[in-house]
């Protein structure tokens, strides 16, 4: 067995019978995947994927939880956007080695125009220090079909996100006819789309896991709200989470607008920050989904 340093606490790796295996070490938060965590992960499936001594890896997560996804605290302390310098040119480089990685297997690397996010964004409703970045298109962008939907997004900081795709979105429209291009209803998120004090560090889990048990979340029902990260197609079939990021009004939304397939909601009672579906509920191949064990979907939705 050989150990290997990843440069933190959050991700332990090592080598063992030609198995590569990757560690998420957090189990205090359920291993919600930290800035560093991410960084360091990328980094090791890059190193694994040239290591000629790996032939599979395995990523598991360290106590009784796999991965409550991300770090939504974090995400919310740093939305400063005061990244320093030599932190974002180590994940630019990142990217640029996965994108050469798939390059190099023949496929096709579409990617985004990013906007300058570390800047103050506003609209005669709200005010935000700084966007939270361009995160991966799934996250924003949801293709059913021919179409490509813009996702209305529940985060201020992330309002703008859709810019970073918008050139994309334009080559693919003037080079396929029958490419369609929609966007849902911008929401204004004025302080009635979110409940006060719904994220203070004085409420702890217990609580919280009652909460999205009884499908009690931050977003109210003022207006229709979405992530294109909540939503999984099975072909004439969208199973929809309703959860942080996507409210009752937003899967109705989508109910109105695909009106030739079937709209399921689920909700996921074990998870006490339930954003985006994959980390939870992922298709294998027809007739197998993998169901995050701490996080089970309720017998009624089955």
């Amino acid at each position: 067995m050989k150990n290997l340093d990843t440069g933190t606490e959050h991700l332990l790796a090592r080598i063992e019978n030609n198995v590569g295996y990757l560690t998420m070490n957090r189990p205090e938060a359920r291993n919600a995947m930290s800035s560093e965590m991410n960084g360091a992960l990328q980094e090791k499936i890059a190193e694994f994927e040239l290591d000629e001594e790996v032939r599979c890896v395995v990523l598991t997560g360290a106590g009784n939880a796999f991965c409550a996804g991300g770090d939504v605290k974090g995400m919310n302390a740093k939305n400063e956007g005061d990244s320093e310098k030599d932190t974002i040119d180590k994940a630019n480089q990142l990217l640029d080695d996965f994108s050469d990685i798939l390059k190099k297997r023949g496929i096709k690397v579409d990617r985004p125009t990013p906007l300058n996010h570390n800047q103050k964004i506003s609209t005669p409703d709200w005010e935000a220090e700084s966007m939270f970045g361009c995160m991966p298109a799934r996250d924003v962008l949801l293709t059913v079909g021919n179409e490509i939907l813009e996702a209305t997004m529940s985060y201020r900081c992330r309002w703008f996100e859709y810019l970073n795709y918008r050139p994309l979105l334009q080559k693919y429209f003037n080079e396929d006819f029958n490419m369609k291009h929609e966007t849902a209803p911008k929401p204004r998120l004025t302080d009635l789309d979110y409940r006060k004090d719904y994220l203070s560090d004085r409420i702890g889990e217990k609580k919280r896991l009652e909460w999205t048990e009884k499908k009690f979340f931050v977003t109210t029902e003022e207006e229709p709200l979405f992530d294109a990260a909540d939503i999984l197609r099975f072909g004439k079939d969208l199973v929809v989470q309703h959860g942080f990021t996507t409210n009752l009004k937003g899967i109705d939304w989508l109910r109105r607008h695909f009106k030739n397939h079937r709209v399921h909601a689920v909700n996921f009672p074990g998870d006490p920050y339930p954003i985006h579906i994959d980390a939870t509920f992922t298709p294998i191949r027809e007739g197998l989904i993998i169901n995050n064990p701490q996080r089970k979907l309720p017998r009624d939705q089955r």
